[in-house]
């Protein structure tokens, strides 16, 4: 493995952690949400579905990291 594809790989790895962060704050900020009040708000299944979207985009893209990072070297090329 040459030095740009190591470098696709390590910027599809980044990006795949970064969309995963984000799924993760999102998730973590909504049940914050619902239990800070005083009296708790109900806890909805679908918002944290919705908030987790970019959690399981980021676990794809982290499992098909080597096909994409080989995609981003060729079109480099």
């Amino acid at each position: 493995m040459d030095a740009s594809q190591r470098g696709a790989l390590l910027l599809v790895r980044l990006v795949a952690a970064g969309v995963m962060v984000i799924g993760l704050l999102d998730v973590g900020l909504y049940l914050t949400k619902c239990f800070m009040p005083k009296p708790p708000l109900p806890v909805e299944v679908r918002p944290i579905i919705v908030n987790s979207i970019p959690l399981v985009i980021g676990i794809v893209i982290l499992i098909k990291a080597k096909a994409i990072a080989n995609w981003i070297d060729d079109k480099l090329e």
